[in-house]
């Protein structure tokens, strides 16, 4: 009861002491700033200014793998433990730990393209989220916000993570990929799962009313090894979840039954990860953000995996994407862009497995890029990475894999590696919430 207390006594405080709101200057929307709130000009170097991104291809069959508008490129440069102290000022500082415990390890960098596009109703939620939308109490959700990132002149690290947690991911998306936990002995372990997203929070056609307070839903199911083959894990994703915690079902095929699952929120251990990671790890950062004080560090010129159409090739497997203690370099493209960074520390009374974080928000897409999660010795002790593309059927800016190194036992863990099937993220798809619910997957489960 003391720590509940005490978290109440003291996040009230911070809200108070940065609940003032300016006054933001949304005209500057589709002028010096892009539509989602990037700066427009470039660097007057390597940095480009932004020209509207990737156009959206119609022609693009639905499901089929991404050619490389890039292909043509080679690497400017590769940054390795050998030059890493000329080129530490543009890299994270998980980046040149990696680089320093793995020798092996580079980091090929090529030509910048702020690819970046989106439909034109994102840009329009968007520009009517900078008028309107307000933190709500605690920082707990977001008030009159939909569509996409609410915050395109943000003020504060808040406002910078919600712009992540809402973003727009396309209205709905099914795709099977793998994930893959590596030891440090080199020994994989491989599991395979059907995906459906409906990110309802997205849909244009959906009244604040009937989003309910949802964010998106998620129905996995997990298709390799046998002996858990069958398994599906139903997610409802709230957007206030102090108020309304997420809600998420099991089906276990030996039981024959669906189940509500104990609160999968903050650092419950993440049982698709082999517990490596936490829960509020998948996708970088997911969930309540209550359980720390958040600080907008700036914004930093930095190099960050870009337009990763070599990772989504379906010509690689997944011993060429995988080595044994890192991904293999010749597969990945870093490229320079602005990255906005923001550190949270856990707040005083809570108590979570990393006392520090940081990340770093790609300012064309809003995405996570780097998450750097530290011990209570301020030892970094995880280090994340999420590969970029352009879906450009759509167009949308997802990842098209991510992966976390654990550089204190030396293993890491992967996801989205789909590279070996028959098809890729399939955008086509129109799902709605009736498709979501606990007797849909028991129907599902009986097929």
């Amino acid at each position: 009861m003391l720590k509940i207390i005490t978290f109440f006594v003291v996040y009230l405080f911070a809200w108070n002491a940065s609940a003032e709101v300016l006054n933001k200057d949304m005209s500057r929307l589709g002028k010096d700033l892009t539509p989602v709130g990037a700066e427009r000009k470039g660097n007057g170097s390597d940095i480009p200014s932004w020209n509207g991104g990737l156009k959206q291809s119609k022609s693009h069959e639905a499901g089929s793998f991404h050619s490389n508008p890039y292909f043509r490129e080679k690497p400017l440069f590769s940054i390795n433990i050998k030059n890493l102290e000329q080129h530490k000022d543009r890299l994270s500082y998980g980046s040149q730990q990696l680089l320093k415990q793995y020798p092996s390890m580079e980091m090929p960098v090529y030509k910048s393209h702020r690819s970046a596009s989106y439909p034109d109703y994102v840009y329009e939620g968007i520009k009517n989220n900078g008028s309107n939308a307000k933190l709500m109490k605690f920082g707990a959700g977001v008030e009159n916000s939909r569509i996409s990132s609410p915050f395109p002149i943000p003020e504060n690290g808040l406002e910078v993570l919600w712009n992540h947690t809402l973003r727009f991911r396309g209205k709905s998306v099914q795709y099977v990929a793998s994930t893959v936990h590596t030891n440090s002995n080199g020994s994989r372990a491989v599991t395979v799962r059907d995906y459906k997203y409906y990110f309802a929070f997205s849909d244009p056609e959906l009244s604040t009313a009937d989003l309910n307070n949802k964010i998106f839903f998620l129905k996995r199911k997990t298709l390799a090894p046998s002996r858990v083959a069958g398994g599906i894990t139903l997610v409802h994703e709230t957007l206030d979840q102090v108020r309304s915690p997420r809600k998420s079902w099991i089906y276990v095929p030996g039981q024959r039954r669906v189940r509500r699952t104990p609160d999968l929120n903050h650092d419950t251990p993440d049982g698709a990860t082999n517990s490596l990671r936490t829960i509020d790890q998948v996708d970088m950062f997911n969930g309540a953000p209550t359980y720390y004080d958040w600080k907008l560090v700036g914004k930093q010129e930095m190099y960050i995996p870009y337009n990763s159409y070599l990772l989504h090739s379906p010509e690689l497997s997944i011993e060429d994407i995988t080595g044994p203690v890192h991904l293999n370099p010749q597969n990945l493209r870093y490229e320079a862009h602005r990255v906005w960074v923001v550190e949270a520390t856990v707040r005083l009374g809570l108590e979570h497995r990393y006392a520090k974080r940081r990340y770093y928000f790609d300012e064309d897409s809003w995405s996570i890029v780097y998450a750097e999660e530290y011990d209570e010795d301020g030892e970094l002790w995880q280090f994340s990475e999420s590969h970029l593309i352009n879906y450009y059927d759509v167009p949308v800016v997802f990842s098209t894999l991510e992966n976390t190194y654990d550089l204190k036992d030396g293993s890491y863990f992967v996801e989205g590696i789909d590279n070996d099937r028959s098809s890729t993220y399939d955008y086509s798809k129109e799902y709605s919430k009736k498709q979501f619910t606990t007797s849909a997957v028991r129907r599902e489960a009986k097929r």
